[in-house]
């Protein structure tokens, strides 16, 4: 009987000290959880990575809404329209000359035998060297120029010798500065820089390449330029336009298929991972695909996002930013499902790919769960007595 009393002794100690723990945030845990106490995410106990906690308000969910990243216009910082099409080396050129009356440099007196009153050279090949040849004028630097420079240098070299020459240069087949968009595309397609206009755009060029192959939603768009890479979902280039850039020569378009995806664990009523199924999720049709909350396990105060924010976007949502040296700021956001305008709230958050939701358990589940196991600690420690009794009225 002694063991046993001391045993409940102890358990009342430890359980008082689990309640202390489960309200405050401290102390000795024993229970079992699948994740930290709300307590402790709000106090901000000693973490392994520091991040910043934000109540999600209005305020905040426009910031979020107006801060959306801009993936490929931060990596690639030149907007500006593609400059004027170059000639560059393996480039395919034709040059056609016109002379003001016959008997010139290239119109016989017989000009009545000919179509008119011009003549086409062969199309010529731009050479290792960016030169292609025309007779009269001698060797004419075309690599790295525009047609209108070659033209102005033809005719100030036979200008002496033509009546009132003038020349056409044109690009008959464009072997350099391509443009590529192949994947999770109908047609795999390289498009001649000269074939771009000035107002031809990334969604421009997968048009052109017959659109995505897959859902929309679905499908990731890679821009390699000069080396340099960035990633976007197609969709956040109708929903975000400055990533919808200007297309330029040697850019290379990737697009493959993958859902985007969150995260959601705790006192959901699924924990997983989940795809969006769609263009865009917002953080409450996110909960609702994860089963929304638990009604025997979850606290509807305590439903955290975390992900990590650009740290301009940080700043802004009032983020200590001397406590963060990288570029992305952890950051939870806060939001309670208890307000009933809680839910209008996150409708307004867009959930983003790789995006964790954990709904915190309720403080009386804790408090429950521990109870439970005092309950089982106290009926073994009976079984024991009983067993004991019996033994001795054997003897």
């Amino acid at each position: 009987m002694k063991l046993q009393v001391s045993l409940l002794r102890l358990g009342a100690s430890v359980s008082l000290c689990t309640l202390v723990a489960a309200c405050g945030g401290a102390g000795w845990i024993v229970t079992p959880a699948s994740g930290p106490f709300t307590a402790d995410v709000v106090s901000q106990v000693p973490s392994s990575v520091p991040y910043a906690l934000v109540k999600l308000d209005s305020k905040v969910a426009d910031i979020l809404n107006q801060s959306e990243p801009a993936v490929l216009a931060g990596a690639f910082t030149d907007h500006r329209p593609p400059a004027p099409v170059l000639f560059g080396i393996g480039d395919t050129v034709s040059v056609t000359i016109f002379e003001a009356a016959a008997g010139g440099l290239f119109i016989p007196i017989e000009a009545g035998v000919r179509p008119g009153n011009f003549v086409t050279l062969p199309d010529q090949t731009v050479d290792n060297d960016g030169n292609i040849s025309v007779p009269y004028a001698g060797t004419i630097k075309a690599g790295g120029r525009t047609n209108v420079d070659v033209q102005n240098d033809i005719i100030a070299r036979i200008r002496n010798r033509a009546i009132e020459p003038q020349v056409v240069v044109a690009l008959s087949r464009q072997n350099s500065s391509l443009v590529s968009v192949f994947g999770a595309v109908n047609t795999s397609i390289r498009i001649p820089a000269s074939g771009i206009g000035a107002s031809d755009r990334v969604t421009d060029m997968i048009t052109r390449a017959g659109g995505p192959s897959g859902p929309g939603y679905a499908t990731w768009v890679m821009l390699e330029r000069k080396g340099k890479r960035a990633t976007v979902p197609f969709a956040n280039l109708v929903f975000q336009p400055e990533n919808n850039i200007f297309v330029l020569p040697g850019d290379r378009i990737y697009l493959y298929q993958e859902q985007q995806k969150f995260i959601a664990f705790g006192a959901t009523g699924t924990q997983g991972e989940f795809t969006f199924d769609a263009w865009r999720v917002n953080l409450t049709e996110a909960v609702g695909k994860a089963g929304g909350l638990f009604d025997l396990q979850a606290d509807p105060g305590a439903v955290f996002l975390y992900r990590r924010e650009p740290r301009e976007v940080a700043r802004r949502l009032g983020v200590d930013m001397e406590r963060f040296q990288s570029e992305l700021v952890p950051v939870i956001f806060h939001v309670s499902f208890r307000d009933p305008g809680g839910y209008f709230t996150s409708t307004k958050v867009q959930m983003r790919h790789g995006d964790v939701i954990f709904a915190a358990n309720s403080t009386q589940v804790e408090i429950t769960k521990f109870t439970n196991f005092i309950n089982t600690l106290s009926g073994s420690i009976t079984n024991v007595e009983g067993t004991r009794e019996l033994l001795k009225g054997k003897r």
